[in-house]
């Protein structure tokens, strides 16, 4: 066991009786000395106090670039029209932390989020954990307390090293692997692609739900044996733009998928996960229920005339599925217009050069948030490294976007993108959340 000097802090001392959700989360920032810190020793520490044996229920663990919240989002709503009571937690929230815990489809309340972090500070015993890592075991908590029959747990950073990666799934999914998180996880897909595949476990079923996967994570696959469905190679599927199709190798089984809000690659991997944990089933109603499903901030439709769509993509890799999306409906609207809102260590330059084909006016916000970009370093980033772009400067994201609403014809689309900081605060702006 490392040394209680690595581990071990008295201060500062844990909210008393009567306090807030807020509160406790002000104390969850304050116990570690580091927002991200990667390693599962302490998390399993503190793990084993609290669940001397692995919680009764099928864990799902989903990791991946993007895509993963699409993924939890469909697979909880078939799980659940199956008949199953399910929990899943994911990650950041939006307006309110009790989002990123949800049982049978409702976000946990103030109390019962305060209740499990009483059980997790009991239990860590001045082991010192990070904001995410003490509200990961929190969720683990609550999915317990909750007696849910299925959790589905989203990966936060990586995979190998994760909070979430402490416990063994009966099923993994990747959704995909591109460059992210630079300072943690490296710029080489190779590398990511390793960390990735660290939710993999040996015979365990595994579904890789893009294109191309990367030679570390098929390494892994094949020394660990892992039963692997893998896009287009066991499953395959086609977007006509207007019908989208799901076809299984095995038994050339074919199934219908609506056209959501959300990638379909991702919306596809939920559906060959659902085969694989309840194989008995019929699929019939897949599509009814796909079409009821959607995820706040992942292509979110918030207002007409013009319209205004919000999507929290902050990678180039999202910014190209995104540009994707736009393209397709970019004939049928007047001008395309980007609201766009960025954090420092983000590949802001990718993300503005996969837009810049689609987008034909830039309205650029700063975010007043940890690792916020102020609007005059991101604008000397977006011009400098896309030269020629109609770009507005605001201070706020909130600023930016009643500006570009104010110059806005009716036929125009607004899209405000960015990060889950630049989704959230448009959501304030227009739906006074």
């Amino acid at each position: 066991m490392p040394p209680k000097t690595d581990h071990v802090s008295r201060h500062p001392e844990a909210p008393g009786a009567g306090a807030t959700l807020d509160q406790w989360l002000s104390y969850l920032e304050s116990i570690h000395p580091a927002e991200i810190d990667l390693g599962l020793d302490r998390v399993l520490m503190v793990l084993r106090r609290l669940f001397p044996r692995k919680p009764k229920g099928r864990i799902i663990t989903v990791a991946g670039t993007n895509g993963k919240g699409s993924a939890v989002a469909c697979l909880e709503a078939l799980l659940m029209a199956a008949g199953r009571t399910t929990g899943a937690y994911t990650s950041p929230h939006l307006q309110r932390y009790n989002e990123r815990v949800r049982v049978n489809g409702k976000d946990v309340a103030d109390g019962e989020l305060i209740a499990a972090f009483r059980e997790v500070e009991a239990a860590r015993r001045g082991v010192t954990l990070t904001y995410f890592e003490f509200g990961t075991l929190a969720a683990f908590v609550l999915l317990a307390g909750a007696g849910v029959e299925d959790w589905i747990l989203e990966v936060g950073l990586g995979g190998r090293l994760d909070a979430v990666n402490v416990l063994d799934p009966d099923l993994a999914i990747i959704t995909s692997v591109d460059i992210d998180h630079v300072a943690f996880l490296g710029n080489d897909r190779e590398i990511i692609g390793f960390e990735k595949a660290g939710i993999l476990r040996p015979g365990i079923p595994a579904i890789y739900a893009d294109t191309d996967p990367p030679r570390s994570v098929l390494q892994q696959v094949a020394a660990q044996r892992v039963p692997l469905q893998r896009l287009d190679e066991t499953y395959y599927v086609a977007d006509s733009g207007e019908e989208v199709t799901l076809r299984f190798e095995s038994d050339g089984l074919v199934v219908s998928l609506p056209t959501v809000p959300l990638p379909v690659n991702s919306v596809a991997a939920a559906v060959v996960a659902f085969r694989e944990l309840e194989p008995e089933l019929s699929l019939d109603s897949v599509a009814q229920v796909i079409a009821r499903v959607r995820a706040p901030g992942r292509f979110e439709k918030l207002g007409s005339h013009p319209a205004v769509y919000a999507d929290v993509g902050h990678n180039p890799h999202a910014a190209r599925w995104l540009a994707g999306r736009l393209e397709a409906i970019k004939a049928s609207t007047g001008r395309l217009i980007a609201v766009y809102g960025a954090l420092s260590d983000k590949d802001v330059e990718g993300v503005v050069q996969a837009m810049s084909s689609v987008v034909d006016q830039w309205y650029l916000g700063g975010l007043d948030c940890p690792r916020g970009l102020a609007v005059g370093e991101l604008g000397e980033r977006v011009a400098s490294s896309n030269p020629g772009l109609d770009i507005t400067n605001c201070d706020t994201v909130s600023d930016a976007l009643q500006l570009a609403l104010n110059n806005a014809n009716p036929d125009d689309l607004i899209i405000a993108f960015g990060s889950f900081f630049t989704v959230a605060e448009v959501r304030r702006f227009l739906l006074a959340e």
